[in-house]
């Protein structure tokens, strides 16, 4: 058994757009583990609808 981990965690969230409105998608989490206990985000991204991955602080979505 390891003492540091890497999980990935994937869940919806709502987002909003001036434009589109209200957008639901699905946002994945990749966070170190420590003994089972997150303790730091590495990387967050969503998917598009058309299947494309974009990183979420490089959007101009606002969480709701």
């Amino acid at each position: 058994m390891g003492l540091i981990k890497v999980k990935r965690k994937t869940k919806y969230e709502t987002r909003h757009h001036p434009r589109m409105g209200c957008l639901i998608c699905l946002v994945t989490q990749i966070k170190k583990c420590i003994f089972g206990i997150p303790i730091k985000t590495i990387h967050k991204y969503r998917e598009t609808y058309m299947g494309k991955v974009k990183e979420v602080d490089n959007c101009k979505l606002n969480k709701v």
